[in-house]
């Protein structure tokens, strides 16, 4: 079965070292939490507000060890009057056998404010 795991942070600005240092950071903390590898991962999409132009996101996934041959696409998210600033969302698209009501979706920062239903203290 695939399941799709779902995480977002926040940079404080623009610059490729944020980017990839919490991109690689969500990462991580959503395969943690849901006990899962990179081989079990069937691809990944990342996006991006439109005001994080510096990095792609994908290369701080990429370059993690046992990391590379994950698929990933980075695109832009939807720029919404009054959206959430410096953004990134991962969706993970997992095999897993984990009920859908068991998956942990995880949110950092100020990406908390999207989902709060979902966050886990």
């Amino acid at each position: 079965m695939i399941r799709g795991i779902r995480g977002a942070t926040t940079i404080p600005a623009d610059t490729a070292e944020f980017v990839w240092a919490e991109t690689a950071f969500l990462v991580v903390e959503m395969a943690k939490e849901n006990k899962i590898v990179p081989e079990d991962i069937a691809s990944i999409t990342i996006s991006t507000t439109a005001d994080i132009k510096s990095a792609f996101p994908a290369k701080a996934v990429r370059s993690m060890d046992g990391w590379q041959y994950v698929p990933i696409m980075c695109t832009h998210e939807m720029d919404v009057p009054g959206g959430l600033p410096l953004c990134i969302r991962v969706l993970m698209h997992v095999n897993t056998e984990a009920a859908q009501q068991d998956i942990h979706h995880v949110y950092l920062h100020d990406a908390v404010k999207l989902r709060p239903d979902l966050v886990r203290k």
